[in-house]
């Protein structure tokens, strides 16, 4: 069973549990060749902290000698293993040297039979030179064996390898086939000729459209990625596992792994790695060191860097900051430079799945910023829910040098634009910012560099008009208004910068209700700012200093209910969970039976029971696909129950 425990978009932290234990994600499973141990699988597990390793339950049949062994003593015992041990089944011995003399049946009883914990299907390795049609004759018989192997694979998990060469259509379709098939994790497969000739565009679009596809609740493999360039980003794409023997091949030939890519020892000037291996070494000393010896210590290195991106992946993740460290890592390389400009075709898909905010400020660091699917939502958003004052716009711009929010740049320009009718809009890297949402994320909570690059002088072109204003003036100097009296913070100017943003974050039927009546709000003594926004009477709403939305009160939810549809903002969950939920307690997703198709991660929701009655308000974890998938973890961290049984 899968669990999340964190999660930055797609990319997650979670918990795989097996029954040789729990293996925490993202991980990278190292390949072990039985007949030559060039690190131990014990010092895997005790030296480098892997818990899981693969090796090839091919080549041990194949092995008189070793497959005795294994079938006598068990898989653990033969490799001195206390982890968990995933067989891969012959396919890429298929793939490298022609058909494999097994069948799919024997392999994976084979499987079972030495003690494998995760068992691999013999699915048909789909080579990037196949015609269309090949291919999907050959996901046929892949999805076939799958079949088979899930019915008769008894305490051992099963991997159901998707297939479909560089057709994305068919990866969606091989990866949707398996979701009712009892399978428990998905290695994405046939993908190592892409990684060989540098083709990350492709393999970027195999990813997602193998995650379109997949059931959420299974972790996803990615099958010979090991090299520590390409991890960050596959883990953005939201792959959980991998694994790679490159660690040991590259050794073999005195290369080394590095997080900007692979240098052969005799090409390399310095020695610029202290890791456990390298730091009793200098370039020379590593160079004549035998032959067996020096690549035992560079097998060693690699394994080390490998270890080192993993934990810096995950603490990224944990900062809610893994698109920056992707950018960096994918200007290591022009092929993965590609990859990264790719993301921008796929912005639809990643846009689902991307926080409503994060916890610190977003950094630009180049164009490919703009791939990231927060400026997608925005601009969506802007333009589907901002309800401008006047029909006349003053334009500012955002040369990145403006203070944040802008409303502290341009309080002289922006009151003397409402005095004459206009409102106030800065074109920003975003798009175009009113003067009421500069305080929501990312607006606020982003920073870009003074000397604007020409991707972003493009996108703050003040002579754009998106929001169809039927007027526009543009102001590009600050400062020219010096008899404006200071910032205009009356009720009125306020009031409407309460409504912006509750359009914004919870659409304009929710906001007008939520809304309506005689609008009071409590403001910061220091700050200026709405800390509270009361509708005739009630508190409905609380907004967040940190990044500028609101937290949904419960008198605020019971209006929602009462006036908008479902399943707008709504998790439905089953009548067990309500008097529990109404108590306060979170949502887990085994409760959960139904879920607004809009419901991003971090939002506020409305949880309610089978008859739409409000039992809970909170914040979403997951997104709609997930909770109803998963059978463990969170759905939703409730806030405030509302007390009902």
């Amino acid at each position: 069973m899968f669990e999340i425990i964190r999660r930055d978009g797609l990319a997650r932290i979670g918990k795989f549990a097996t029954r040789a234990g729990v293996l925490e994600t993202p991980a990278l499973l190292p390949v072990v060749n039985p007949k030559i141990l060039t690190v131990t699988p014990r010092e895997l597990y005790e030296e480098f902290g892997f818990r899981a390793l693969i090796t090839n339950s091919y080549i041990i049949r194949s092995n008189d000698d070793i497959k005795q062994r294994a079938e006598n003593e068990g898989l653990h015992s033969l490799l001195d293993f206390p982890g968990i041990i995933m067989t891969d089944s012959g396919t890429f011995q298929s793939h490298m040297y022609g058909e494999v003399e097994v069948s799919n049946q024997d392999i994976v009883n084979f499987q079972k039979r030495i003690g494998s914990d995760i068992g691999t299907v013999l699915d048909i390795f789909t080579e990037p030179f196949w015609t269309e049609e090949e291919t999907a004759a050959s996901i046929s018989v892949t999805l076939e064996r799958t079949k088979e192997a899930a019915s008769m694979k008894d305490d051992m998990m099963i991997a159901g390898v998707v297939q479909g060469s560089v057709y994305p259509h068919l990866r969606e379709m091989c990866a949707h086939r398996m979701r009712d098939m009892d399978v428990n994790v998905h290695p994405i497969g046939g993908v190592v000729p892409l990684m060989e000739q540098y083709r990350y565009e492709e393999l970027v679009d195999v990813i997602i459209a193998s995650k379109k596809g997949l059931s959420p609740d299974r972790p996803v493999h990615l099958f010979g990625a090991g090299h520590p360039m390409v991890l960050s980003l596959a883990v953005l794409l939201g792959c959980d596992m991998f694994d790679s023997a490159s660690y040991a091949k590259f050794a073999r030939d005195d290369r080394m792994m590095f997080i900007d890519g692979t240098y052969r020892l005799e090409d390399m000037l310095s020695l610029d790695c202290k890791c456990p291996a390298c730091g009793s070494h200098t370039l020379e000393t590593l160079r004549k060191l035998p032959d067996k010896e020096r690549t035992r210590t560079i097998a060693r290195h690699n394994l080390y860097e490998i270890t080192k991106e993993l934990s810096i992946i995950k603490r990224y993740i944990l900062e809610g900051r893994l698109w920056e460290l992707v950018e960096q890592r994918c200007r290591a390389h022009p092929a993965l430079l590609g990859a990264l400009r790719k993301l921008s075709e796929h912005g639809e898909f990643l846009e689902r799945y991307e926080p409503l905010s994060r916890d610190g400020a977003m950094f630009y660091t180049g164009p490919e910023t703009y791939s990231r699917p927060v400026f997608r939502r925005y601009l969506e958003r802007v333009s589907e829910r901002y309800v401008p004052r006047t029909k006349s716009m003053e334009s500012f711009t955002d040369n990145g040098g403006c203070g944040k929010p802008y409303l502290r740049e341009y309080h002289k320009e922006f009151v003397w634009a409402r005095r004459e009718g206009r409102t106030p809009v800065v074109m920003s890297p975003f798009g175009p910012v009113p003067e009421e949402l500069d305080e929501i994320y990312p607006i606020a909570q982003s920073l870009f560099p003074q000397i604007a690059d020409m991707e972003t002088e493009k996108r703050i072109d003040p002579s754009d008009n998106p929001l169809n204003f039927e007027t526009v003036t543009v102001t590009a100097i600050r400062g020219s208004h010096e008899d404006a009296e200071p910032i205009d913070t009356t009720e009125g100017a306020l009031v409407d910068k309460a409504k912006a943003v509750a359009r914004y974050q919870f659409g304009i039927a929710a906001a007008n209700t939520l809304m309506s009546g005689k609008i009071e709000l409590v403001v910061s003594r220091n700050t200026g700012k709405i800390r509270n926004v009361i509708s005739d009477g009630e508190h409905v709403l609380s907004m967040r200093a940190g990044d500028g939305f609101y937290t949904l009160r419960p008198e605020g939810a019971a209006r929602i209910i009462k006036n908008v549809p479902a399943p707008h903002m709504r998790v439905t969950v089953s009548d067990d969970a309500v008097p529990f939920v109404s108590e306060g307690k979170n949502v887990f997703c085994a409760f959960v039976t139904g879920c607004d198709d809009n419901i991003r991660p971090m939002e506020e929701v409305l949880v309610v029971d089978g008859n739409d009655r409000l039992a809970a308000v909170g914040r979403a974890v997951m997104v709609r696909d997930e909770m109803l998938s998963f059978r463990k973890g969170v759905a939703v961290k409730v806030r405030d129950g509302v007390g009902k049984s």
